[in-house]
């Protein structure tokens, strides 16, 4: 990297085409600002870049003036990890360009765009790319974790869809990975997080999806919350695939489509997503309604993007949040016992159990295919979430998510969950997150491009010594 040995907000600017932003200046809270409202952080500078030539400029500076270093694409991270106090925040929001190839069934996506803008321009075409369940979740953050949601039964997780990505390291190289260039870098980036450099676009595969797909909601209170979950399991063995699927507890939203006298009620609802027509869709549905009477139903076709943001109003941005979670093999009458027990605990509305169902498509790819830290067979992802608006309710939920999660680790198949799902990083979780043989190619790609560990605000991985 080409120092110019001038440490000075000037040169910086000088340096840039792109947007510095201090404390004080128009701009400056927005770009500081992440989803979780707990977190309250302000770095000495924040920069937008304008292309991959600014991040190298703006992490020569960093070194220069001896600052810490975090990477701002969606600001989705529960722990706040885009932002650090006295550092320098590079803000990706500005490198959201989006280019989709119909022929090729491709997409090229800035750093910084979220999977709301990405399900748009692939919709335009009928495509899409595996994504999230909420659309303000930036594509980076979530990408180079893994990435799962509704189509993953039937496409893989979005990091399973890279198909490259431009890379700048630590030491200001402008790199491409991909299968065929950089393949231990273009390994690590699938799944093994932010560790290995400021990743300014990325290239998709994308497939066939919508426009219009289909949703069945079930919703039972918690006074059947053991018979739900049993009912849940037998629709889950016997779902195709390819079919999304999520269980939640959770109250049920005040929506037009919840009987008004179930507003905000307190339950468990399984959500079946269909993309091969109504006839599929019909056949998966009927055994949800084999077992005990829901509350309520909703049963609609659906534009594939109001499906990737019905659940965003769950998690607004600027709500308190905390989370763990951790994966098991199935419903098990342990975990359903555990599940029912403490479900009915939680303090706040807004605090939300998703089980994820993790199956179809993402058992298909090899384990060491990617460095994707989760188990490659089926199973189901418990992610047990504290949101509030008010400290308090706060407070006690994140007390209920510790000692909920507690509770499960005994019934769970890989006990330090999914790196994307944590609010803290603990060394010993981020380790088991990956195996450790995982664990340790991962410590040796990191020591090969960031052998100072500059890039430590994340599911961090030290560089093998």
């Amino acid at each position: 990297m080409t120092s110019t040995a001038d440490p000075t907000l000037e040169s910086l600017r000088a340096r840039l085409s792109g947007t510095v932003l201090t404390d004080g200046e128009p701009g400056y809270d927005v770009a500081r600002s992440v989803w979780n409202g707990e977190i309250d952080r302000r770095p000495a500078v924040v920069v937008r870049p304008a292309g991959a030539a600014d991040v190298v400029a703006a992490l020569a500076y960093a070194g220069e003036a001896a600052l810490d270093v975090s990477v701002r694409g969606g600001g989705h991270n529960y722990g706040g990890a885009a932002v650090v106090d006295g550092g320098l925040c590079l803000d990706l929001s500005s490198l959201d360009a989006i280019t989709v190839d119909p022929a090729a069934r491709t997409a090229r996506v800035g750093g910084g765009a979220t999977w709301a803008q990405l399900d748009a321009a692939t919709q335009e075409h009928a495509l899409a790319v595996p994504g999230g369940t909420i659309s303000h979740t930036g594509v980076g953050g979530l990408t180079l974790g893994g990435g799962f949601g509704w189509l993953t039964g039937k496409h893989g997780l979005s990091c399973d869809n890279l198909l490259s990505a431009e890379v700048v390291t630590a030491d200001g190289e402008v790199l491409r990975a991909s299968a065929d260039e950089h393949p231990d870098l273009f390994w690590a980036l699938r799944g093994g997080g932010g560790n290995f450099g400021v990743v300014t676009e990325f290239e998709f595969r994308l497939h066939p999806v919508g426009p219009i797909v289909h949703l069945g909601l079930f919703f039972w209170g918690l006074e059947d919350g053991t018979a739900a979950l049993q009912q849940s399991r037998a629709v889950l063995e016997t779902l195709p695939g390819e079919m999304g699927a999520l269980v939640a507890g959770l109250n049920a939203p005040p929506a037009p489509f919840v009987p008004e006298a179930h507003h905000l009620r307190p339950g468990y609802a399984l959500l079946i997503a269909g993309f091969a027509g109504e006839e599929q869709h019909a056949e998966a549905i009927r055994a949800a309604r084999s077992g005990p009477a829901p509350l309520f139903e909703f049963v609609s076709p659906i534009p594939y993007v109001e499906l990737q943001r019905m659940l965003d109003d769950a998690a607004p941005w600027g709500i308190l949040g905390y989370e763990k979670a951790t994966y098991a093999d199935g419903f098990t009458d342990e975990v359903i016992e555990v599940i029912a027990d403490f479900l009915p605990r939680k303090a706040s509305p807004m605090s939300i159990m998703p089980i994820f169902s993790m199956r179809g498509a993402f058992t298909e790819v090899a384990a060491d295919a990617t460095a994707f830290g989760g188990p490659r067979r089926e199973s189901i992802l418990i992610n047990i979430d504290s949101l509030a608006a008010e400290p308090g309710p706060f407070a006690v939920d994140r007390a209920w998510v510790r000692e909920f999660w507690t509770a499960l680790v005994p019934h769970s198949s890989n006990p330090a969950g999914y790196v994307n799902f944590m609010a803290e990083y603990e060394e010993d979780r981020v380790r088991t997150s990956y195996g450790p043989a995982k664990y340790a190619r991962l410590a040796r790609i990191k020591a090969r491009y960031d052998p100072r560990n500059v890039f430590h605000h994340n599911a961090n991985i030290p560089p093998a010594t």
